[in-house]
């Protein structure tokens, strides 16, 4: 760890939460929590939730050039100081009881000329080795190894060697190192390699890389570079190192010494320090002169060791601790995992934990996972009862309602959408439009063979287009049931209308059109209001306030609706009447669509039923129905097809029962799937239809397909089979379902029947 006039930091071996910064003087801190007991008033803040508190200081040894944190546990703050004229002196930060301490306190070793300690690195294992890297000198060697618990001290101390700062005891210094290395030439950089703690690995002798065993120093290992400097290890793979020369770091694998594996990009200034993180694998920052900015490098994912012709994938990214500030050095934290502190030349601290870049990975059923750091985090759906179905992602509903059955109730086609949870409105109409075109299609069987196949293909082919084939209508006038009086409401009537009338539920199937069993059925439901109305369009007002009654007075029940079967007795077509002029303008306050739609109709002039027909709150079967019933035949197809393009482009489902399961059908369910992702419903629905072009259209395949791929991503390994037999009833000409081969392995002996 060096050290000029610039501000280093060297982290405590022993203590998280102490650390050193060197320069003119030590200055040992402990950093803490903001605010917290341990924290003094004094204490200097280093990010929102850190400060550290100045413990002590020594000033004892000036002209540092570089500092070494003994790594053993006792004596735990000894550091060794590297002085600009070669000597090493060992110190401490603090009052130390510890008898060893005390003994090496104030040791000095001393080479036997006088030039710059550029480097020192404590062995990992037999901690009282001490390696020093000097400046070069013709007649010595630039590594020395010091024992620092050596007794040898010569009966006279030259008087060079008196130390700068002032006079020492003789029996405190040591010149005899342990071992010498590298003669005639300066030592830049060194570190003891973790594998074998007998070797060394120096920098700089003659623009080398010298790997020396101290169990036979005449052999050494080494390799030419410029990156002579500030040689480092990687604590998590003992192979790796680092060292760089001006503004380019070059990473060494000892395994193959002959050249660097690869070299990370170039810096436009030099670099000041590099430094591997303790915390995590592969993970490199460095400093350039004059920065605010560390760069980092991930080579977590290189493959090691490397061929000549593998390269090497290395995510570099950039972080700044401090906006303004020129950082002068940094250090990570030996056990907070990313955190660093970094220091300027002025001394200001800063507090920083480099973040990871979070991978996301999302699994078929809904769960999110996501991995930062050391960590690995969960997110699953909640699917507790209080979860609104509206809340829920469309894969969670597809999941659960493929789990029920969904989709394949072929009897009562509607209860798919009970299946579905019952909670979508765009679902249920779907579902009702399904059942009703099947029944439809069923009735029509009774009919010669010529006729029920147009029927049938009338039928598949939608509203739209059955209203557009209409023919043969006629108009008529006919009183309010249960009075003598008529109406000036017209009403249209034709065998397609009657057709479009049963799609849309409000009569059966047959030549009869009632649509009493309709009304009980909303009856049943309590859909007061719709049954009302639908009462009402029938010019059976009195049935409609009969209804309107029966709902107040039902089990929770609204007591309002006896208000407005009050409010429609006093009806009177007179267009100047009192009661016309009121119900025109307090409609409007009516919060219930079918209230509203209801004296929309009774105030309106005939064949001007906007405010009905573009009510949306209303059904779209319902508005369907009306329509049919009392526009003619220039207005309805306008109407059905300016309401067919705003469903098609609304992606709603209820627009099936104006397209049909045509091509339109399928563009309307495509802006469906785009909104909602609803593969399984499109599915199910396309099947549905008569076997025709539709479903042969690469959007319909391409649904089917995916709704397989996630029913096997689910591992529904059952579902997917009923699903595809389900698919081969309605779809003769889909691809039949792959059979099991047999095939025949024969060895000398046997013979054995294995299916694939």
């Amino acid at each position: 760890m060096s050290s000029g006039y610039k501000p280093d930091i060297l982290w405590s071996p022993h203590h998280a939460d102490r650390y050193v910064i060197c320069d003119t003087e030590l200055s040992l801190y402990r950093i803490g929590p903001a605010g917290s007991s341990e924290t003094k008033a004094g204490a200097l803040p280093l990010s929102e939730e850190t400060a550290a508190t100045l413990l002590a200081i020594n000033s004892d040894t000036p002209y540092m050039k570089c500092v070494a944190w003994y790594p053993k546990h006792e004596p735990e703050c000894l550091l060794a100081v590297g002085q600009a004229n070669g000597r090493v002196v060992l110190t401490s930060l603090g009052q130390s009881h510890n008898s060893k301490c005390k003994e090496l306190v104030g040791k000095e070793f001393v080479p036997k000329h006088a030039r710059q300690c550029n480097t020192l690195a404590w062995n990992p294992v037999d901690s009282n080795w001490l390696a020093a890297g000097l400046d070069k000198h013709r007649a010595d060697f630039s590594v020395l190894i010091w024992d620092i618990s050596s007794k040898f001290s010569p009966e006279a101390v030259p008087a060079e060697k008196v130390r700068l700062s002032g006079d020492v005891d003789s029996g405190l210094v040591v010149t005899k190192p342990l071992y010498e290395l590298g003669q005639n030439d300066a030592c830049l950089s060194l570190c003891w390699l973790p594998r074998d703690h007998q070797k060394l690995l120096l920098a700089g002798m003659h623009r080398n890389l010298a790997i020396f065993d101290l169990r036979n120093t005449s052999q050494k290992t080494f390799v030419n570079t410029k990156a002579i400097q500030g040689v480092t290890v990687d604590p998590h793979f003992q192979d790796r190192v680092a060292s760089f020369f001006e503004g380019q770091v070059a990473i060494w694998d000892l395994r193959k010494f002959e050249k660097p594996v690869f070299t990370l990009t170039e810096q436009p200034k030099p670099l000041t320090k590099v430094a591997w993180c303790p915390t995590r694998m592969g993970l490199l920052a460095t400093l350039t002169r004059d920065s605010n900015i560390i760069r980092l490098y991930d080579m977590q994912h290189t493959p090691m060791p490397f061929g000549d012709e593998v390269e090497p994938t290395i995510i570099e990214r950039s972080v700044q601790p401090c906006s303004e500030s020129i950082i002068s050095s940094f250090a990570w934290h030996p056990s907070a995992q990313n955190r660093m502190v970094v220091v300027s030349p002025n001394r200001v601290m800063n507090d920083f934990t480099v973040f990871e870049r979070i991978s996301l990975a999302w699994s078929s059923t809904t769960a999110l996972m996501w991995a930062c750091g050391r960590h690995l985090y969960e997110c699953a759906e909640d699917a507790g009862q209080g979860v609104a179905a509206t809340e829920k992602d469309i894969a969670t509903k597809m999941r659960e309602r493929a789990q029920s059955h969904y989709g394949h109730d072929t009897v009562q086609v509607w209860r798919n959408h009970v299946l579905a949870g019952g909670d979508d409105p765009q679902l249920r109409s779907l579902w009702y439009t399904l059942h009703y075109i099947l029944h439809c299609s069923q009735y029509t069987e009774n009919v010669e063979q010529k006729q029920q196949s147009n029927k049938q293909s009338l039928i598949y082919s939608g509203i739209k287009n059955i209203v557009k084939s209409s023919s043969g209508t006629t108009e008529t006038r006919r009183c309010w049931s249960g009075s003598d009086r008529q109406t000036d409401v017209p009403r249209y009537h034709s065998e397609e209308r009657s057709l479009a009338l049963q799609l849309c539920g409000w009569i059966g199937r047959g030549p009869d059109i009632d649509v009493e069993p309709f009304l009980k059925s909303l009856e049943q439901e309590g859909e007061w209001e719709r049954a009302a109305a639908v009462a009402l369009f029938n010019l059976d007002i009195r049935r409609a306030i009969q209804i309107l009654n029966k709902g107040a007075s039902a089990e929770k029940g609204d007591l309002n609706l006896n208000v407005v079967a009050m409010a429609l007795s006093g009806y009177t077509d007179e267009k100047n009447s009192l009661w016309r002029e009121m119900c025109s303008s307090l409609r409007l306050q009516l919060k219930k669509p079918y209230l509203c739609i209801m004296f929309a109709f009774l105030t309106s002039e005939p064949g001007a039923y906007d405010a009905v027909l573009y009510e949306s709150r209303v059904a779209v079967r319902d508005r369907v129905a009306f329509a049919c019933m009392f526009l003619n035949d220039a207005q309805l197809p306008r109407y059905i097809d300016k309401l067919t393009n705003e469903m098609k482009e609304a992606g709603n489902l209820e627009g099936i029962l104006l397209t049909g399961l045509t091509k339109d059908g399928v563009d309307l369910m495509e802006s469906y799937v785009d909104r909602t992702g609803d593969v399984q419903t499109a599915s199910f629905c396309m099947l549905k239809g008569s076997p025709g072009e539709v479903l042969k259209d690469p959007r319909v395949q391409c649904w089917i397909e995916n709704y397989r791929n996630l029913l096997d991503a689910w591992r529904f390994w059952h579902k997917r089979a009923e699903f595809d037999i389900h698919r081969s009833k309605l779809d003769p000409s889909s691809k039949p379902l792959p059979q099991a081969r047999i095939k025949f392995l024969s060895a000398k002996s046997w013979k054995k029947c294995i299916t694939v």
